[in-house]
């Protein structure tokens, strides 16, 4: 492993052999050979490590077995750690290449962007049951928003799951283990405030294997889960994200999707004091009526009322 290669597709695996075998055909016959495979295991048999033994002949693979699980994001963090690659391409096992040409896309877009570290693809989610399809492309919007601020990721991940992008080895950042529902845009944020540029693809490259297992899955509206990991953002990040109103509406929906109507809904859950701008914001809310909040144009009104009121409140 000590030549060095252009792209590290690095795979966090964990037992879905199926889905796998699916995802390493699609990496055998792409048309860039200068890659390697890294995939890390937190299967608790040998399913996986005797998938990976029979591709390990067809193209450079690494099989790295974790002696104890590590779990999402962990296992994501343990693949980077064990690259050697320029570039990281994160892969989750359920996901694969579209075509034969995807990562050469991916290459040449770093080669006409040399000085950029970031870079994402259009993609398409396809339901495992059903079959259906759904092409996924970054609007001029979207992008907008991004180039004015990485915040506005909270208004929507405009970038997808980690396997859609392609980032640079020497970043040096690594997915939050603290986190699961929010994982991949808190980690997106740090990235473009770092790098201060992205390039997107305007091209479908990926496919996105939708199915009941993920973690998006089982955390989506579970308020043990949203509400720690939300807050612990404004922790990370500092409370003055809030006065960007893309970031006051996330937590505006949070409250209001969740059910959150009072302080002590929110501790269940969040056991640091709230803050003063947090506070006022389930106040407010607490004095409409639910079947009120549920219409979406008079919310995003109270949102906006509220957010303007917050603007003359000190933070703390």
């Amino acid at each position: 492993m000590s030549s060095p290669v252009l792209i590290s597709i690095c795979i966090p695996a964990y037992k879905r052999v199926e889905y796998l075998q699916r995802l390493l055909q699609s990496i055998e016959v792409q048309t860039l050979r200068d890659f390697e495979v890294i995939v890390t295991d937190d299967s608790p048999d040998s399913s996986v490590q005797e998938l990976c033994r029979e591709f390990a002949a067809r193209f450079p693979l690494h099989y790295f077995r974790n002696e104890k699980a590590m779990g999402t994001p962990e296992n994501w963090n343990e693949a980077i750690r064990r690259a050697r690659g320029t570039w990281i391409k994160i892969m989750h096992d359920d996901d694969w290449f579209e075509g034969p040409d995807a990562l050469e896309q991916y290459a040449q877009a770093t080669r006409k962007h040399p000085s950029c570290s970031f870079f994402f693809a259009a993609y398409q989610n396809v339901e495992q049951e059903t079959g259906k399809i759904e092409k996924m492309f970054c609007s001029k919007w979207g992008l907008f928003l991004l180039r004015q601020s990485p915040l506005n990721l909270f208004k929507a991940n405009y970038v997808g799951n980690p396997s859609c992008t392609l980032v640079k080895r020497d970043i040096d950042l690594f997915y939050d283990a603290e986190l699961k529902w929010v994982v991949d845009f808190e980690y997106y944020i740090r990235c473009f405030q770092k790098l201060q540029q992205f390039q997107y693809i305007d091209t479908i490259l990926i496919s996105v294997g939708i199915n009941k297992e993920q973690v998006t899955k089982y955390t989506f509206r579970v308020a043990s889960v949203e509400i720690p990991e939300s807050y612990h953002m404004i922790d990370k990040m500092g409370y003055g994200i809030l006065r960007n109103i893309l970031v006051y509406d996330y937590y505006w929906r949070l409250h209001r999707n969740l059910n959150m109507r009072s302080e002590a809904d929110v501790q269940q859950y969040y056991h640091q004091p709230i803050r003063p701008l947090l506070k006022q914001m389930i106040r407010f809310q607490q004095k409409m009526p639910v079947a009120l909040l549920k219409i979406g144009p008079v919310s995003k009104l109270l949102m906006g009322l509220n957010y303007f009121i917050s603007l003359f409140r000190r933070t703390g």
